[in-house]
């Protein structure tokens, strides 16, 4: 007997606010049939208090009373559903400017994002923001869903202009291949299923959409990165544990400890306890060497010839998170998987401060050397976090760029 495998799809929505995300979410849910009964039963009874003749959907997806009073999104919110061919982790993230920096976590892990258009808007400075942070995270799939067909009456030439026009920005940007879908959320047209209004549009509904398109690489299928997350000592022998963000190892290869360099091999590999001849990303595992070398969490071990840059000068592509402003000269810390090291601003590209929500350039240099890999290469292994060393709170989201 066969068993097919459900891989499961990450993707974050944004748009602007009133371009319809919530109802966008809502209907989603409703139409692929991934809301319980009391949920639903609950929103048709709002609604009905309202005087509105159909369920609200955005309800299904506004859950904080906060966002409901002011009618926006505010914070990210994690929706799990699933259909025969796929589960999916939607994160449905803010769309006003104020809250960029909650867009950038929402979409830091995602696949495929939803960038939502109102069709009688077109494309607006926020549509542009959203493209901006999708390009920023190599988000390697955008969907362009051009809302509110119903009110431009279903017209082609509004979708192809609208499309037209973000198609030049996207170029610009850098951002991958970006797929169109004229939808009505308000009406469920080309979101689960088909529209018989459109029928000069001939791709595929939304939801036919997020179940097709595939899913990233296989993490295993790229050079080995093992950040070592503490060292276990049994007797005279030690063991290095964490997670093998990306790539493979098994016993026998031969091995890079960064950042002192030493080389070694792979004489044990433990997986739950139990010994293996080899670990696959993402799985958490323990290793053991041959030699007694001077590991220590923070240190990265690698494998391959594809060895990652070992460098005091971080150049990377940022947003800033913190209410407090980052300048040149500030003092902070760098933390990269499991090594924090401190470090001190040296440019802003020009600017003289990043605020909150800033998108922007850095240059950093670090006390110790880091071993990183380009973030358009490694989503993981090319991320950092620059941190107040005051407090330890979380000041700016770094994306490397070592080209």
């Amino acid at each position: 007997m066969s068993t097919t495998t459900i891989d499961t799809l990450r993707f974050a929505t944004a748009g602007s606010v009133d371009d319809g995300k919530s109802t966008l979410v809502g209907r989603l849910l409703h139409d692929s049939k991934s809301v319980l009964t009391d949920q639903l039963e609950a929103v048709q009874r709002v609604s009905a208090d309202r005087g509105q003749d159909a369920p609200d959907l955005a309800l299904l997806t506004d859950g904080l009373r906060a966002e409901r009073e002011q009618g926006i999104t505010i914070d990210v919110a994690y929706r799990y559903f699933a259909t025969p061919r796929r589960r999916f982790i939607l994160a449905d993230t803010p769309g006003h400017v104020q809250y960029t920096r909650n867009m950038v976590t929402g979409a830091s892990t995602a696949e495929l994002a939803i960038v939502l258009i109102d069709a009688r808007n077109g494309v607006v400075e926020q549509t542009l923001r959203h493209a901006a942070v999708a390009a920023l995270l190599r988000v390697p799939h955008v969907v362009l869903a051009v809302n509110k067909m119903d009110l431009v009456g279903y017209e082609q030439a509004v979708f192809e202009r609208i499309v037209e026009e973000f198609a030049g920005h996207a170029a610009e940007l850098g951002l991958p291949s970006v797929t169109p879908i004229p939808v009505s959320a308000l009406v469920g047209d080309n979101v689960v299923d088909r529209s018989a209004h459109m029928d000069w549009y001939e791709g595929p509904a939304l939801l036919e959409f997020l179940e097709n398109v595939p899913v990233g690489a296989d993490p295993s299928d790229a050079p080995a990165r093992f950040p070592v997350q503490y060292v276990i000592r049994d007797g005279e022998v030690r063991w290095y544990a964490g997670q093998l963000v990306s790539g493979s190892l098994r016993v026998g290869d031969r091995v890079t400890v960064h950042p002192s360099g030493e080389t070694s091999e792979v004489t044990g590999i433990s997986v739950l306890g139990t010994e293996a001849e080899a670990a696959y990303a993402p799985q958490s595992v323990s290793l053991r060497l041959a030699d007694q070398r001077d590991v220590s969490r923070g240190d990265m071990i690698t494998a391959g010839v594809d060895a990652p840059l070992l460098t005091q000068d971080v150049r990377a592509a940022v947003c800033h998170l913190a209410d407090r402003p980052l300048r040149v000269g500030d003092r902070v810390l760098l933390r990269h998987t499991t090594r924090t090291v401190k470090a001190i601003v040296k440019d802003l590209g020009g600017a003289t401060a990043l605020l909150a929500n800033d998108l922007g350039r850095i240059t950093l240099r670090t006390a110790e050397p880091l071993a990183l890999d380009d973030y358009a290469v490694s989503r993981r292994t090319g991320a950092f976090l620059v941190i107040d060393p005051a407090d330890g709170a979380t000041l700016t989201a770094g994306m490397a760029d070592l080209t």
